[in-house]
């Protein structure tokens, strides 16, 4: 293998079929793309065929053999690895029915992700350049947007990706994170009310977060000694146990604890003044304690350019930063930017992880 080009096998699944993850899937796969990778969609054939053509668009399917080194895009090509619908399905028409067609393709992506990390294992952290996901499977996966309500509708218990991928390949903590070109935020807690908050904030969960972010940023972004900000969870970080103590009880003492383990963290720091140059250009990563602590700076700053990273995992995924936009699917004015961008990451992820390349800094 040595001196060739590898090209990452990436899965892509469908989302949720009412959606735009069709058409955004659709509109990539009609065009050239600026990465060199093998797309494969886990969706429905006929649901992808008929998308296309009310889109206008010309794509043609072919079967992926997992068997044959993965091979680059090319446009108005793409692989496929079928997973049927329960019934079928229109544009901006939510059908319980089909919940668990998109959780057989979350799972079959996941499968697939764990089946080639199974065949490279013995080659795993070999620090090789030469060392890729050659056999069945693929190396990373990203996801386009579901409908949480549509899926709990069904009578399944779902809360997000995240916490599926977490499920489905037996990860006690993972860490959701979104990255833009210039910004990263990692989330110490994700889908829970706001208050339940302060209560899940504990020592044992911060070291665990910031262990994972810590541990990824070096193994999939190849940062050798990577930086972080940690936000307080109180305005002005608790302003000295005046706006209340989990800053003094809880945060400073995990910090203090991971510093002396030669991790490099910076805080904990007011939410409202972090998100400044100064800062920023101090820190690869920011930790923030809840969802719309750290997320509404990030979107604004690069909504449609960001990214949805799950750290912890054993296997790569990304995901776009929007929703199902019903009202969009079907129309032909749906934006694939975001799309195109997670699949940007996510070979950006294969070839920077330590299955593929020593850890290094990154300028």
């Amino acid at each position: 293998m040595s001196g060739e080009a590898l090209i990452p096998r990436i899965a892509i699944t469908a989302g949720e079929p009412a959606g735009i993850g069709p058409d955004i899937l659709l509109i990539l796969a009609a065009v050239e793309l600026p990465v060199p990778a093998e797309l494969v969609a886990i969706a429905d054939p006929q649901l992808l065929r008929t998308r296309a053509k009310l889109l206008g668009l010309s794509v043609q399917l072919e079967p992926v053999d997992l068997q044959q080194p993965a091979i680059a895009h090319r446009a108005g090509h793409l692989k496929i690895q079928p997973v049927a619908l329960a019934t079928p399905s229109k544009p901006g028409e939510l059908n319980p029915a089909n919940s668990s067609y998109v959780l057989a393709t979350l799972q079959a992506a996941v499968d697939g992700c764990r089946s080639a990390t199974a065949n490279t294992g013995a080659a795993h952290n070999t620090n090789s350049a030469d060392v890729a996901t050659l056999g069945p499977g693929f190396a990373a996966m990203v996801t386009a947007p579901v409908q949480k309500s549509v899926i709990n509708d069904a009578g399944i218990p779902f809360s997000g990706h995240t916490e599926f991928l977490a499920e489905a390949t037996a990860t006690e903590t993972v860490v959701m994170m979104l990255a833009t070109r210039e910004l990263r935020v990692a989330l110490a807690t994700t889908h829970l009310p706001l208050s339940a908050v302060p209560n899940a904030i504990t020592e044992d969960l911060l070291e665990q977060i910031l262990n994972i972010v810590h541990n990824d940023l070096r193994a999939k972004f190849g940062l050798l000694n990577p930086r972080i900000a940690v936000l307080g969870l109180n305005p002005h970080a608790g302003e000295g146990g005046h706006m209340g103590r989990e800053e003094i009880d809880t945060i400073i003492p995990t910090l203090e604890k991971l510093r002396t383990q030669g991790m490099n963290l910076l805080g904990p720091l007011p939410a409202d003044t972090a998100f400044n140059p100064k800062v920023l250009h101090q820190v690869d990563a920011v930790l923030a304690m809840y969802h719309d602590q750290g997320l509404p700076v990030l979107k604004y700053s690069g909504f449609g350019e960001a990214v949805n990273i799950t750290l912890g995992l054993p296997i790569i995924r990304t995901s776009v930063d929007h929703g199902t936009a019903l009202d969009l699917a079907g129309t032909g004015k749906a934006n694939a930017g975001s799309l195109l961008r997670a699949i940007e990451v996510a070979v950006e992820l294969v070839k920077k992880s330590n299955d593929f390349a020593p850890a290094r800094i990154d300028p």
